[in-house]
C-alpha cells in the first residue's frame, strides 16, 4: 500500500518551497507529491542542500591539480602528498543554528565536519575556526562569543582532535548574524579513500551512530536557508544537540569498519540527514535504494517517516556494506557501543523507495530529487551603497604627530587582539603533532613517521569584501596563501565557505558574483585549486545583510620539518627587512574603523603576479636556511607587524626600524598594503637576501634591527613611535579576555 495524501501550495510555500517549485515537482512527478515525499523534496532543493543559487559561478573555480586526488562533489576534499599519504579537508558553516543556540550550534558544526572527513577513511588531525561576531557594544555579542567557543571547545577537547588556529573578527554587520565556519584536515593512505557512493543490487545500507530524535528537522530547508527575523528564536528546537563522546566511538568505528574490505561506500548524515544521505549516495553510484525506517534506532516514541527522514540528530552514519559481511559489520559497530542496523538494501531501480510497515510513504526517481532543481539565474546589480562610500579623502583625515597611541588602540582592538583567551580554552596539543600553536601565521603539523609537516590557516577580510568583493576575496586567497608561506610551506590546496546575504536580491547576488569569480582568478594565478568549500546564503536579518565574507583556508606542504618558520623573532642584533612594496593605502583599514570610524575607499591595491614573487622569493629564503622569522602584515600594517614580531615569542625582542619615506607618516605604518612579508636574518646574510629579492623583481627594504625591550620607529630621522613592549603586549594580550569576561 502506498500513502497518497496530496499536498497543497500553501504547504509546499510553509516547505520553504517556491510556487513555480512546487509545479515543477508535480510536472516531473507526473503528479503531486504527498507530504512525506515533500519534506524530501523541501530539503533537497533547498538552497543549503542543493545550491542553487551558487552553482552556476561555483564552476569558474579551479578544481584540478597535480596533486588532486579528490575535488569537489565528495563529502570533503583530496590532496596528495606523496609517499602514499593524502590530506583530506573542508570547511562547512553552522552559522544560523549558532546564532540562535550559540553552544549547540558551534558544536555541531564542529561534529558535522568532523564526520565529513573521516566518512572519506581520513583521521581527523586538526581542527580550526573562523568566527564573526557584531559590535562589542552590541548586548547580544559577548553572550554569541562565550557560547560558541564554549561549544567549540567542548566538543573538539572531548572528541580528541586539537584546535589549532583560527581567526575572529566583529564588526556591526554581524549583529544579527555571528558567523561559525568550521574546517577539519584529516591524514588518509591513498589507497584507503572512500567515496558517498551506493553500488550493489542487494549489498546492505546499515545505519550506525546515535539514534533518531526530532531535533533539527527543517535545519537545512527553513533555518539554513532563509533570512531572520521576529520568529528567529521561535527556531531554537530546529537546532540539533551534539554528543562529543558519541562523536570519538563513531570515528574509531568508522575507521576500523574502512579498515576491513567489507565498505562499498560510507556518508555521514549531516543538513538533511537520512534524506540526503541515501539520494546522494543512490545519485552517485547510478542506483537506488529501499529503506525500511521502521528499522531505524529511535529515541523517541511515534516518529513518522517524514520526521526520521528529516532529522538532523548528530553523530550518525550511512555505509553500504556488501551483502555477505553485514552481520560481522553490525558486530563490529555494536563493539563500539553503537546503535547499528540494516535499514535498507540497494536496488537497481534509480529510486528510493521509504517503506514502514509494509506502507510506502515515498517512492521518488533519484535524479529528479538530487538534480532536479533548476539553477537560478538570479539577476545582479551592484549595490548603490558602493557610489558613496567609494573613496576616502586622506586630507579629510587628521594626521597626528606621533603613533604611539594609534598603535596601542590597534593592539587593543578585538579585530587585531591575542586570542589567547579563546586558545587556552582549546586543547591544541592532543595527539602531539602540533609543531606550531595557535598564535603564529599559520599552524603547523607534524606528519609522524615522516620528514613532513602539513600548514593550516584560515583568512578572510570582509571590510575588504565589502567595499570591493572582487578584490576582497582575490585578498582572501593571497593573504591565507601568505601565511602558510610564512610558515615554511607550499600552499597546495583551498576550501572555501562563502557567506553572504539573500541571494534574492540582485546587490547581493552581485557581490556573490564577483567574490567567486576573485577567488578564482587569485586561485588560478597562484596555482592553488579548490578542492571543497561550502556556500551559506541568507545570513540576513530584517532586511540588514552581513559584510561578504568569503572565507578560505588553505593548506600547505612542508617537506623537511626542520625547515618550519614563525612569525617572532629571535635573536638579538638580527636585521629586520620589508619585502614588497608601501603604498600610501589606508581606505579599508582597521586604523581607519578603530581611530576614524570610517569604512569606505578602495581596498589595498593586489598586483597577482607581484604577490607570486614575494611569497615564492620567502618559501625559497626559508627553504635555503637564510631567515630567522617571517611575518605577513595584514590587519594594523607594518606597525602591528612589527609589534607582534616582537612579542608573540617566548621572550620579548625590541626592534629599532627606521624608515625613510615621502608617505603620510600613519598611511606608512599603519596602512594595509598587500604582497609585504616582514622578515629578520643574521646581519651577514643581508647581502645575498638583498641579491636574491633583486634577482627574483622583488623590493627589500632594510628597516633595522633586533635589540632591547622596546618599539622604537623613526621616519625620516624623527621619532613616531618608542613603547615598552611589556606596555604594548599587556595591551594586545588581555584586550579580549578582559571583553569576554566582562558581567553585563
Amino acid at each position: 500500500m502506498t500513502i497518497q495524501d496530496k499536498t497543497t501550495l500553501e504547504q509546499a510555500k510553509a516547505h520553504g518551497l517556491t510556487s513555480d517549485e512546487f509545479h515543477r515537482i508535480c510536472d516531473l512527478l507526473g503528479r503531486v507529491p504527498n507530504f512525506t515525499e515533500l519534506g524530501i523534496f523541501s530539503v533537497m532543493w533547498s538552497e543549503h542542500c542543493s545550491y542553487k543559487s551558487s552553482r552556476p559561478f561555483l564552476r569558474k573555480l579551479p578544481t584540478e591539480g597535480p596533486r588532486v586526488l579528490q575535488g569537489p562533489g565528495e563529502n570533503a576534499g583530496v590532496v596528495d602528498i606523496g609517499d602514499g599519504q593524502a590530506v583530506v579537508f573542508k570547511i562547512e558553516s553552522h552559522n544560523h543554528p549558532s546564532f540562535v543556540e550559540p553552544r549547540q550550534g558551534a558544536a555541531t558544526g564542529v561534529g558535522g565536519i568532523l564526520r565529513d572527513v573521516f566518512t572519506m577513511g581520513a583521521r581527523p588531525i586538526a581542527l580550526l575556526n573562523s568566527l564573526r561576531f557584531g559590535e562589542k557594544d552590541n548586548p547580544r555579542t559577548r553572550f554569541l562569543l562565550n557560547g560558541v567557543v564554549d561549544g567549540i571547545a567542548g566538543y573538539g577537547n572531548c572528541v580528541g582532535v586539537p584546535t589549532v588556529g583560527g581567526e575572529i573578527y566583529f564588526d556591526k554587520c554581524y549583529n544579527g548574524n555571528n558567523l561559525v565556519n568550521a574546517f577539519c584536515l584529516g591524514l588518509v593512505d591513498t589507497d584507503k579513500i572512500f567515496l558517498g557512493k551506493a553500488t550493489g543490487s542487494g549489498n546492505a545500507v546499515i545505519y550506525f551512530g546515535s539514534k533518531t530524535g526530532r531535533d533539527g528537522i527543517h535545519g537545512a530547508s527553513l533555518l539554513a536557508s532563509s533570512e531572520f527575523d521576529e520568529t528567529t528564536e521561535e527556531k531554537r528546537p530546529t537546532v540539533q544537540v551534539g554528543d562529543p563522546f558519541t562523536e570519538k566511538l563513531l570515528i574509531e568505528a568508522t575507521l576500523e569498519l574502512l579498515q576491513q574490505d567489507w565498505v562499498i561506500g560510507i556518508q555521514d548524515m549531516g543538513a538533511a540527514g537520512l534524506t540526503s544521505s541515501s539520494f546522494e549516495m543512490a545519485s552517485r553510484g547510478g542506483t537506488g535504494v529501499e529503506l525500511n525506517v521502521s528499522q531505524v534506532p529511535l529515541r523517541e516514541e511515534g516518529m513518522t517517516p517524514y520526521e526520521i527522514l528529516l532529522s538532523e540528530s548528530q553523530e550518525r552514519m550511512l555505509a553500504v556494506v556488501k551483502a555477505e559481511y553485514e552481520e560481522a559489520a553490525l558486530a563490529l559497530l555494536k563493539k563500539w557501543d553503537l546503535d547499528a542496523a540494516v535499514v535498507g538494501r540497494v536496488i537497481e531501480e534509480p529510486v528510493v523507495r521509504i517503506i514502514q510497515n509494509d506502507t510506502v510513504y515515498a517512492n521518488l526517481p533519484v535524479s529528479i530529487v538530487v538534480d532536479g532543481a533548476l539553477d537560478q539565474r538570479r539577476k545582479t546589480a551592484k549595490p548603490k551603497y558602493l557610489l558613496d562610500i567609494d573613496h576616502v579623502d586622506l586630507t579629510e583625515v587628521p594626521e597626528p604627530e606621533r603613533g604611539d597611541a594609534g598603535l596601542k588602540r590597534l593592539l587593543g582592538s578585538l579585530n587585531i587582539a591575542s586570542r589567547e583567551w579563546v586558545y587556552e580554552q582549546y586543547d591544541h596539543m592532543v595527539q602531539t603533532n602540533t609543531l606550531v600553536l595557535p598564535g603564529s601565521d599559520a599552524a603547523v603539523l607534524r606528519i609522524k613517521g615522516s620528514s613532513k609537516a602539513i600548514a593550516i590557516s584560515v583568512d578572510c577580510n570582509a571590510r575588504y569584501c565589502y567595499l570591493d568583493p572582487f578584490r576582497g576575496a582575490q585578498i582572501a586567497v593571497a593573504e591565507c596563501s601568505r601565511n602558510i608561506v610564512c610558515s615554511g610551506a607550499e600552499p597546495i590546496g583551498l576550501t572555501n565557505c562563502l557567506n553572504f546575504g539573500n541571494p534574492e536580491k540582485p546587490e547581493i547576488m552581485w557581490q556573490f558574483e564577483q567574490g567567486v569569480f576573485g577567488i578564482a582568478e587569485a586561485c588560478k594565478f597562484l596555482e592553488i585549486p579548490v578542492v571543497s568549500g561550502n556556500v551559506s546564503l541568507y545570513n540576513e536579518t530584517k532586511g540588514t545583510a552581513i559584510h561578504p565574507t568569503p572565507t578560505v583556508a588553505v593548506v600547505g606542504l612542508i617537506e623537511n620539518v626542520d625547515q618550519v618558520m614563525t612569525q617572532w623573532f629571535k635573536n638579538e642584533g638580527d636585521c629586520i627587512a620589508l619585502l614588497g612594496l608601501t603604498m600610501e593605502e589606508l581606505a579599508g583599514s582597521e586604523y581607519l574603523n578603530v581611530i576614524f570610524d570610517e569604512t569606505r575607499g578602495t581596498p589595498p591595491l593586489l598586483e597577482l603576479a607581484q604577490e607570486r614573487k614575494v611569497q615564492s622569493l620567502c618559501l625559497k629564503l626559508i627553504r635555503e636556511n637564510l631567515l630567522h622569522s617571517a611575518h605577513d602584515c595584514a590587519e594594523g600594517g607594518l606597525a602591528v607587524a612589527l609589534a607582534e614580531s616582537c612579542f608573540t615569542g617566548p621572550q620579548n625582542k625590541g626592534a629599532t626600524v627606521s624608515l625613510q619615506s615621502t608617505l603620510r607618516k600613519d598611511a606608512l605604518v599603519f596602512g594595509e598594503s598587500q604582497s609585504r612579508i616582514l622578515i629578520s636574518f643574521a646581519p651577514e646574510q643581508k647581502a645575498l637576501i638583498q641579491q636574491k629579492a633583486e634577482k627574483s623583481g622583488v623590493e627589500f627594504e632594510l628597516l633595522g634591527k633586533v635589540e632591547g625591550k622596546r618599539l622604537n620607529i623613526q621616519i625620516n630621522d624623527e621619532e613616531y613611535i618608542n613603547t615598552d613592549l611589556t606596555i604594548l603586549k599587556d595591551i594586545w594580550k588581555n584586550a579580549l579576555g578582559d571583553y569576554a569576561r566582562q558581567i553585563t
